[in-house]
């Protein structure tokens, strides 16, 4: 499967006409349900690969947050042979109360795999949970860029941003 045809591929899996509120808040005309992809096993194993080409040398460790970026971030923890963790998306309150599951030493390189990338809200809340646990956040790479303010506000905060498709790859001509 070529690079287009995974785009082609996501796209018809995933791409939504309406009326939806993002997470960010913001409102928009089409939604891309990560879900319906991410639960795609030929699209599943063709992003890991994708993900794990973008991986900076000396990464040590990927890291997903809940939900959406759980199934992407295995993926590509496949793919690359290094180990991943899993971000919840606040503290579970039984068991061994962790926010972070998985092993994490101080000092460890992590990359941040996500799915949809708006403001990149969801990512930074991923990265603030790593940095606390004495990780240093390399990148956050995301498998879609919908090309309204994340990679700004993550290379702000002194995080590298890569995505592997704009919505312009996915045929997507963002109304203004």
């Amino acid at each position: 499967m070529t690079r287009q045809e995974l785009a082609q591929q996501i796209a018809a899996a995933s791409l939504l006409h309406g009326h939806f509120v993002l997470r960010s808040g913001r409102t928009s005309t089409y939604y891309l349900d990560k879900y319906l992809f991410s639960t795609q096993p030929q699209i599943l194993a063709r992003l890991g690969h994708e993900f794990a080409a973008r991986i900076p040398q000396g990464t040590q460790r990927l890291a997903g947050a809940e939900l959406g970026g759980i199934p992407l971030v295995s993926s590509a923890s496949m793919a690359t042979g290094l180990p991943c963790l899993f971000i919840r998306n606040q503290k579970k309150d039984y068991g061994t109360a962790k926010q972070l599951e998985g092993r994490v030493e101080k000092g460890d390189r992590v990359v941040i795999v996500e799915d949809v990338a708006t403001t990149g809200g969801q990512a930074l809340e991923a990265a603030k949970v790593l940095r606390d646990a004495g990780a240093v956040v390399v990148a956050i790479i995301a498998t879609i860029d919908r090309l309204e303010g994340a990679r700004e506000n993550i290379e702000k905060e002194g995080i590298a941003f890569d995505a592997i498709f704009t919505v312009h790859d996915l045929g997507i001509t963002p109304s203004a």
